[in-house]
């Protein structure tokens, strides 16, 4: 009786051991199978992209300065009628700020005393040479008359000769008179210089805006004194139209060969997050320039801002496109950098790929790893990806299109839309011996020998 109660015992032992050895190699294979990070391939539009930072600047920007050195006295007054400050609205001829012209004013009348008393002494030359002119004529006729009797005893030597005298003085004080207006009407027209100097400068006082525009900076204050010396200070920064702006990029040298005129470009700023602009290369300036050896190139960009949310100076992240393509399959990039163990793939098709190496990863023709291949060819642009097939992997050939740094257009027999592709492993053990957990504690099993005793 006692032996067929242990027959059942030993068959029910047996059975829950096929169990549970069924049961742990259906975990394991699920475990297996779930090791492989996977992303599906989609179908969309790829833009190809080259990132590059710029600033938002306005189209034209007008510097006024100060010609002459004093205090501001006061500011003028904007279209509003309001004090011209930041953000005021200027035509050509507006009063932007006055200096103190006292001191431009007191010359300006000392030159023109100084014109007046130069017009007076072109008057007194001119009356003179009038005067020289009368004596020149009473002494060319006595010396007529002198000559017409000659030394004599009507006319003795003495007087001959001094009507003859008087006659050559008389044309000598001509030319004098006529040298004396020619020099007093110089100093005319130098008076005059000085004068419209000091003219030049008393209005220099008044600062008017030259175009009209938007005052986007004002760099005085009133009672500020300001200092014309070789290089006129700033006083206002005035952006003609705020409706046309740019964005001035630094490109780097290894990029600028893709950019052009007419381009198109979108661009983002932090102010206004979630929206995206556009707008067009407008030229490549030929100063390079350098910073820490690396050599840019400034290429500025035309956007429409007719709604006037760009500001001056913001920050812009700009993308310029080099290409885009519709409707295409796509993969992560990491779906093409990943390369599974030759124990990952699946044995029928193990069987058919190139030769192993001792440790069994794939030989690739590509620098290697650790004991990881990269599975490529001669051409650069035929790659393999890797879908699951139950507990390992098997290959697909792909030829690889453009790519915008996150995904990649593929072409190649076998692909189609939502195809799960493996872009990475996730943690895993590599036996059943790492099935279990570390601490559990482990008891020793007894050999046979030991059991029969």
């Amino acid at each position: 009786m006692k032996r067929p109660i242990q027959k059942m015992a030993i068959v029910l032992a047996a059975v829950a051991l096929i169990g549970a050895t069924a049961a742990w190699y259906r975990n394991r294979s699920d475990d297996d199978t779930a090791a492989y990070q996977t992303a599906g391939v989609t179908r969309g539009d790829l833009q190809v992209t080259i990132s590059a930072t710029g600033t938002v600047e306005p189209e034209e920007v007008i510097d006024v300065g100060a010609q002459v050195a004093g205090q501001i006295l006061s500011f003028g007054q904007d279209a509003s009628g309001n004090t011209v400050d930041y953000g005021s609205q200027v035509t050509a001829g507006t009063v932007l700020a006055r200096i103190d012209d006292s001191l431009y004013a007191s010359e300006a009348a000392n030159a023109q005393a100084q014109v007046q008393a130069a017009q007076a002494g072109v008057q007194r030359a001119e009356a003179d040479l009038e005067q020289f002119r009368a004596k020149l004529h009473q002494a060319e006729r006595d010396w007529q008359r002198a000559e017409k009797i000659g030394p004599s005893e009507a006319l003795a030597q003495a007087s001959y000769d001094a009507y003859r005298s008087a006659y050559e003085s008389a044309k000598a004080n001509l030319a004098v008179g006529q040298a004396s207006i020619l020099q007093s009407r110089a100093g005319l027209a130098q008076s005059q210089a000085v004068l419209s100097r000091a003219n030049r400068n008393l209005g220099l006082c008044t600062i008017v805006s030259p175009v009209k525009g938007v005052i986007i900076d004002r760099r005085v204050n009133i009672g500020q004194t300001v200092v014309a010396s070789l290089n006129a200070p700033s006083l206002f920064l005035i952006a003609k139209d705020l409706t046309r702006m740019q964005v001035w990029v630094a490109v780097n040298e290894a990029d600028i060969g893709k950019i052009h005129a007419g381009q198109p470009v979108t661009f983002t700023v932090d102010a206004f997050p979630g929206q995206t602009f556009r707008g067009t290369v407008g030229k490549v300036r030929l100063n390079a320039s350098m910073t820490q050896n690396v050599v840019t190139y400034t290429v500025e960009i035309i956007t429409d801002n007719k709604d006037g949310r760009l500001l001056p100076y913001l920050t812009a992240n700009v993308q310029f496109e080099l290409q885009h393509l519709n409707e295409v399959l796509r993969v992560p990039n990491a779906a093409l950098r990943w390369t599974p163990q030759s124990a990952e793939i699946a044995p029928q098709t193990r069987e058919s790929m190139p030769s192993t190496d001792q440790t069994g990863s794939q030989v690739a023709s590509r620098p290697r790893s650790g004991t990881k291949a990269r599975q490529a060819s001669d051409d650069s642009h035929l790659h393999l990806l890797w879908t699951t097939e139950g507990a390992y992997v098997r290959p697909i050939k792909v030829r690889t299109g453009a790519s915008d740094g996150i995904l990649t257009a593929i072409e190649g027999d076998g692909l189609t839309e939502g195809l799960p592709v493996v872009t990475g492993l996730k943690s895993r053990g590599s036996g059943p011996s790492d099935d279990r957990n570390p601490f559990t504690p482990q008891f020793m099993r007894r050999n046979r020998s030991q059991q029969s005793r």
